[in-house]
């Protein structure tokens, strides 16, 4: 009687799962397309939405910088200390190729995520012929009424955020690019300066007075960026102490300098009304350290990053019913490793922690030493200054570190800097010598290495929190970013 009740009981147990299944995978509002542009949202729409691009920032990036905080707040307990993005209840994961390669660029993965289209590296919003155009979502949502901003740390004419209003054949036409910030019509742009102030021949107009006499006001002090708020008009807020156009790498930055918080918070001010807004926010320095292979540049960089997240979940408390926050990236840069053969099953996070300023400041340095170097140039005579920036006693190196570095002493002093073989472009990519030296020697002493000074073609994170979240989970094609932001926000392109 009881093997009769427990075989009828298993094969009941078969049917309900069987008929659960089947109802479950017939619902549409799980948020599970059948195809890249059949999403599926009948939900609310959100009035808020935030998208934050951590530009080369995957799951190495992530982590280390949890590592990094964990080792600082509890020494040798091995307990990471998670960003406030990494705790969002939503976890998905992008493919990234484009038309060109497994390896994208900027141009092509910014497209995917703005227009979900793919093309070709180095193309903005444009088909892999050149001559067919893409809509980001943000022309979709400027017509229905919200409000954009974009922000970054990077020039604002840079790939990433140019593929939220740009469309042209040549991410390098940052001059065009700047024509068309002008012509956007969108709200709120801030952050870095402009690549080209004039165009290829410097004869053309300044950019600065054609965004001016297309209605935007250009705010360029620190005074005039906090005084900005919703009754300001279209603003252009450039960073008052931008190094070569962006703000200094945050290892860098000075306690006065506005951060890309700071950037955030003015944008909700500024964003702010009745009808929502959409705000795309870049941590593009994320992706210059890891180019240089610069691990605790990256670190700092993306806590920074996570710090203008944690504006916006601010926002997000306030309106948990109206407001959507994204945190992904475009693509990985540097092959960034968490391990090391030298140091096997160990890291040792705390390596990193002298470490006072980027691979950027120490170049300066460094060069100012060879302009005026004594007539027998020694690497000890720098041997002050590199304790000072990376926490490295040259009296302490191995016999084998020791190497690396005089050979790249002897490579930064020569005239000629530029790789001249394989093996010196695989040690130093277009890098200055010495200082990509010393930043591998502590990433590696740290358990950390890099496996190019490009970008890679593994996957990167999607984290999501907020009104239609639990439409990001999973697997999928980085094109999918708009296909769902288009359902959730109503705002699919006309076909």
């Amino acid at each position: 009687m009881f093997k009769r009740n427990h075989s009828k009981g298993i094969a009941s147990i078969v049917v309900i799962g069987t008929l659960l299944i089947s109802l479950f995978a017939a619902q549409p509002n799980l948020g599970i397309a059948k195809s890249a542009k059949e999403e599926v949202y009948q939900g609310k729409t959100p009035k808020y939405v935030f998208m934050f691009i951590g530009d080369g920032m995957s799951y190495a990036q992530v982590s280390s910088a949890e590592m990094y905080l964990g080792e600082k707040s509890l020494p040798g307990k091995l307990s990471p200390e998670q960003l406030s993005f990494t705790k969002y209840p939503v976890h998905g994961a992008l493919m990234t190729q484009d038309s060109s390669s497994f390896i994208p660029d900027s141009a092509s993965t910014a497209t995917s995520l703005a227009s979900g289209q793919k093309t070709l590296s180095g193309v903005i919003n444009m088909d892999e012929s050149k001559t067919k155009t893409y809509s980001p979502i943000t022309e979709n949502l400027k017509a229905k009424g919200y409000k954009i901003g974009i922000v970054t740390s990077v020039p604002i004419t840079h790939a990433t955020p140019a593929a939220y209003y740009a469309k042209v054949a040549n991410r390098n036409d940052a001059y065009e690019i700047g024509k068309q910030l002008a012509t956007s019509g969108f709200d709120y742009f801030g952050g870095g300066d402009f690549d080209q102030k004039t165009g290829p021949k410097g004869a053309d107009q300044s950019i600065y007075e054609i965004v001016e006499q297309a209605g935007y006001t250009i705010a360029n002090t620190k005074e005039e960026i906090l005084a900005l708020n919703n009754r300001s008009g279209k603003v252009v807020a450039i960073d008052p102490d931008n190094y070569e156009t962006a703000l200094d790498y945050e290892i860098d930055r000075e306690a006065e300098e506005l951060s890309l918080a700071d950037y955030v918070k003015k944008g909700i001010e500024v964003l702010d009304n009745k009808k929502g807004f959409f705000m795309m926010v870049e941590g593009g320095k994320i992706d210059w350290a890891n180019h240089a292979n610069d691990a605790t540049a990256s670190i700092y960089d993306t806590i920074a990053f996570d710090n203008s997240v944690k504006v916006a979940f601010d926002f997000y408390n306030a309106h948990p019913k109206d407001t959507l926050i994204l945190v992904t990236a475009d693509h990985e840069c540097g092959g960034m490793t968490i391990g090391y053969s030298l140091t096997g099953y160990s890291t040792h996070f705390e390596k990193l922690q002298p470490v006072t300023m980027s691979y950027q400041e120490f170049d300066k340095i460094s060069k100012q030493y060879k302009e005026t170097h004594p007539a027998n140039p020694k690497l000890e005579d720098l041997s002050d200054k590199i304790k000072g920036a990376y926490g490295l006693d040259l009296a302490t190196l191995t016999s084998y570190e020791s190497s690396l570095l005089n050979n790249a002493f002897t490579k930064f002093m020569s005239s000629e800097t530029k790789p001249s073989n394989d093996q010196e472009n695989v040690l130093y990519g277009t890098y200055n010598p010495l200082s990509v030296t010393l930043s591998h020697i502590i990433n590696n002493k740290a358990g950390l290495s890099f496996s190019s000074y490009s970008h890679t073609g593994v996957p990167v994170p999607v984290y999501a929190v907020g009104t239609g979240s639990e439409m990001f989970g999973g697997y999928y094609d980085n094109t999918k970013i708009y296909n769902k932001l288009s359902a959730i926000t109503k705002s699919a392109r006309a076909k």
